[in-house]
């Protein structure tokens, strides 16, 4: 496999292990890139981009992201918390009034960023089409009863939390949702991230395929099997409904609607340069980034049926979990995304890392691609 970019030699072993990614597998398409003090040392990619194996990898070439999208859109919220337009621990309603309806009064933003609101799922049955309809979704989140006393522990809202971390944008920053997460974090960095995606990006975009015959680790295989014989369950609820959601991310529509939890688009490049900005102060104060990057919750995920540690609107490492750690230091934080991107920052090390791949991985928590990569630059840095 012929690999692209650049690296600083000291970063050799890095290359190596990404070109390893090709041999004999069924990737297809993959990049990596990896930033130390905010500088680039790594920056490589390659493979194929399309489905037919004519398209070759570039270096502009950009994928769905999925829940990597979702701490682009807790930064934005951050800020309008800093800017004094939201407030962390005061009632969502007060904002948006609908939203109190069914014991949801008390909801907090802090609880919606942290997944402890009680929403990670709809219970009534919406038509495909209502994916792509904003007042549908956010009228139907606003009517919910939350799945559990919000606070009582916590549940990933793996696709609600695009329309409620959304909704509070759009009535707060006087643009769409969209809009004003990429106008406050990847413009500022210049980082090539688009949340609606313009028609004529689409070349440019990685078309995604999912491994065949890889069922992954305990934990997807338990997933998996909770969200194919309890359809009405919390699980198969939140990523089952609308029924169109596990099955669109390569749909014209769903690259132009912007959906804040997962369908934000973009490059290795983009996720390390979003996190050196974080580690550099560019895009919140040190100390809310602090607060962001504290831990608000840890154990066992009503949603994902296996241990998460949450911060505001991120992950947190589990070094002693082997599934569920970055790979790097125990103070790393960032976010993985379905299939096996991922964007993390190491702020011991002063490390923001990017991987993003158009060859989906069966894995619920972190991937290990990701990780292999991720623990040989920790190896290069000694």
């Amino acid at each position: 496999m012929q690999i692209q970019g650049h690296f600083e030699l000291k970063f050799e072993a890095v290359r190596e292990e990404f070109s390893a990614l090709f041999d004999g597998t069924q990737q297809r398409g993959a990049a990596v890139c990896v930033q130390v003090g905010g500088e680039t040392v790594v920056d490589l990619w390659a493979g194929v981009a399309d489905t037919a194996g004519e398209q070759v990898w570039q270096s502009d070439t950009i994928v769905n992201l999925f829940s990597c999208t979702k701490t682009f859109a807790a930064v934005a919220a951050l800020q309008l918390v800093e800017e004094g337009k939201l407030e962390l621990d005061a009632p969502v309603a007060k904002v948006w009034p609908e939203f109190a309806q069914n014991g949801k009064a008390g909801i907090t933003l802090r609880q919606l960023l942290s997944h402890q609101a009680g929403l990670p799922a709809i219970r009534n049955d919406l038509p495909p089409e209502a994916l792509y309809d904003w007042q549908i979704m956010t009228n139907a989140l606003a009517a919910e009863a939350p799945w559990w006393m919000p606070g009582d522990g916590h549940g990933y809202a793996a696709i609600t939390y695009g329309w409620l971390i959304g909704e509070l944008l759009r009535r707060v920053d006087g643009r769409e949702p969209g809009e004003s997460v990429v106008a406050r974090t990847a413009t500022p960095l210049g980082l090539d991230f688009h949340l609606g995606l313009d028609d004529s990006e689409f070349h440019r975009v990685g078309y995604l395929t999912r491994v065949k015959n890889d069922f992954g680790d305990a934990a997807a295989q338990r997933l998996f099997k909770a969200t194919l014989s309890e359809p009405r369950s919390l699980s198969a609820r939140a990523f089952n409904n609308p029924p169109s959601v596990l099955n669109s991310s390569n749909k014209p529509e769903w690259r132009r609607m912007a959906q804040l939890a997962a369908n934000g688009h973009g490059n290795a490049r983009a996720l390390a340069g979003f996190y050196s900005g974080l580690l550099q102060g560019r895009l919140l104060d040190p100390a809310m980034l602090a607060e962001m990057t504290r831990e608000h919750c840890h154990g066992e995920d009503r949603t994902l049926l296996a241990s998460t540690r949450f911060a505001l609107g991120c992950w947190l490492d589990q070094p002693e979990v082997t599934n569920a750690t970055f790979g790097m230091g125990p103070g790393a934080f960032g976010h993985p995304g379905a299939g096996g991107c991922v964007g993390f920052a190491d702020p011991q090390r002063e490390v923001s890392f990017g991987f993003v791949t158009n060859t989906l991985g069966p894995y619920v928590l972190m991937d290990p691609r990701a990780q292999k990569l991720a623990r040989t630059v920790l190896q290069c840095l000694g």
